[in-house]
């Protein structure tokens, strides 16, 4: 998992947008689910990609992304997401507007290497995920949490 952009050692911010919306998956994950705040990442598009329950974003002019910011990440769990979101994924430097205050903040954002991945189509759904895929995925992301012997099951 490569890192683009080398910002302070403060920035501890993670835009989140996909499957970690879910706190269930965050506390599995990180044993704990910290604060965090809605926000919008503008010139991002989220694309639900063929075979996959997961999304994943990619730079696209004019439109935005719907998440929330996950606040004060410790290294050792960027250390986890980063392996969580494995080698498909790369963590870049964004800005990213809290929704209730409209303020702008860096965070860091995992974004999908192929830009040009034939499998990206259309738009991921937050609801139907939860309603057709969280217990599986959940049942995964315990499965990977053991595995780093760091289990929250």
């Amino acid at each position: 998992m490569a890192v683009s952009s080398s910002p302070s050692s403060a920035l501890r911010n993670v835009f989140v947008y996909g499957t970690l919306l879910a706190d269930e998956v965050v506390h599995v994950l990180l044993k704990r689910v910290p604060d965090s705040a809605p926000a919008i990442l503008p010139n991002y598009h989220r694309y639900s990609i063929k075979n996959r329950v997961y999304p994943a974003i990619l730079p696209v002019d004019k439109i935005e992304v719907i998440g929330k910011v996950l606040f004060e990440i410790t290294d050792p769990e960027l250390r986890i997401l980063d392996e969580f979101e494995d080698f498909e994924y790369e963590r870049n430097v964004v800005e990213v507007s809290l929704v209730e205050s409209s303020e702008i903040v860096q965070a860091y954002a995992y974004v999908w290497r192929n830009k040009s991945d034939p499998d990206l189509y259309g738009d991921w759904d937050l609801k139907e995920w939860k309603e057709k895929h969280i217990d599986n995925y959940l049942v995964m992301t315990c499965s990977f949490a053991s595995e780093l012997e760091e289990p929250e099951c």
